[in-house]
């Protein structure tokens, strides 16, 4: 059980004024930023294992990207893809069910000019062939584009079915890639069988330090079967700034590189052997440097993951 006054999770900015001060939290923001600048800094990637293709370790989830927001609304949006961008950033992560998200991401990327510069993932959430095809056509639509780099069943739902269509557009090039994507645990089993089943290129699943279940299954799965994993929840829908809010970050995670607690958390993530990537959602242009940061310097070995795991578990 999480130790807190709340059932409630506390959220990042929380975090960061109860325990380093708004002031460290700019300072440890903009350093990240100052790094990309350096060319001697370079985000850290891993390779697709079906084509050996690199992504950067750190991605953006799309998940409450709202077209129609308020002008400072849709200016956050666009110095949070700006910012993205500008520290290496190519993972993108949307879905038709994320109510406008494809919709803004488009327009953004047209009035950027940014066509060409973002790994575009998206989904598709519907049990019949037609409406799947009918699904699909609208998030290209809404995306501004013709294809797209990967394509997903979402949630696992009508998955024999749009897989068969998605290998389809595969092999007629309007999709790069295709997967299959879960967010929670109970559906794991099902995953398994499809990565079992089905010639996947990805996977998405939820993973993080608090949520481990799919170390036990899917990811050792994945390595022997050249699946590339994308992960979700990486900071457990927030659970994980409640459970370490009184605490400061040890010394050895400062001399690791982690500038604040979503890096220590995101570093966890991307060390896994298994994992490709991870995509953690945010419309704060803030949030996205730090989230970026985690994807600079040094990243956890086997025994700094324990450390990590120890610490968790302490609490």
């Amino acid at each position: 059980m999480l130790r807190g006054k709340s059932t409630m999770p506390i959220n990042r900015r929380q975090l960061i004024l109860n325990s380093a001060g708004l002031g460290a939290y700019f300072a440890f923001s903009a350093q990240p930023l100052a790094a990309a600048d350096d060319q001697r800094a370079t985000i850290h990637s891993k390779t697709i294992p079906s084509t050996g293709e690199l992504l950067p370790v750190i991605g953006l989830g799309t998940n409450r990207w709202v077209a129609a927001g308020s002008k400072s609304a849709i200016d956050e949006l666009r110095g949070t893809l700006l910012a993205f961008k500008k520290m290496g950033g190519r993972v993108i992560d949307t879905a038709p069910s994320y109510r406008t998200s494809e919709k803004a991401l488009g327009h953004l990327i047209a009035e950027l000019g940014f066509a060409d510069a973002f790994f575009l993932a998206t989904k598709v959430d519907r049990n019949g062939k037609q409406d799947g095809i009918a699904r699909m056509q609208n998030s290209l639509e809404q995306l501004g584009t013709d294809s797209v780099d990967l394509m997903q069943v979402h949630n696992l739902r009508g998955a024999e079915t749009q897989l068969t269509t998605l290998m389809e557009w595969k092999e007629q090039g309007t999709i790069r890639y295709i997967g299959a994507t879960t967010s929670r645990t109970s559906q794991f089993a099902e995953m398994e069988l499809l990565m079992k089943t089905y010639p996947l290129d990805f996977v998405q699943l939820n993973y993080s330090l608090r949520d481990r279940e799919a170390e036990d299954r899917l990811l050792p799965i994945a390595r022997d079967k050249g699946i590339a994993v994308m992960v979700n929840r990486p900071f457990a829908h927030g659970h994980l700034f409640s459970a370490f809010e009184n605490q400061a970050l040890p010394q050895w995670a400062i001399e690791m590189g982690c500038a604040n607690w979503a890096q220590f958390f995101l570093k966890y993530v991307v060390s896994h052997p298994a994992v490709t990537c991870t995509i953690p959602g945010t419309t704060n242009e803030r949030h996205v440097v730090d989230n970026m940061g985690a994807g600079f310097g040094e990243q956890p070995d086997a025994q700094m993951r324990r450390q990590q795991e120890d610490l968790f578990a302490a609490l």
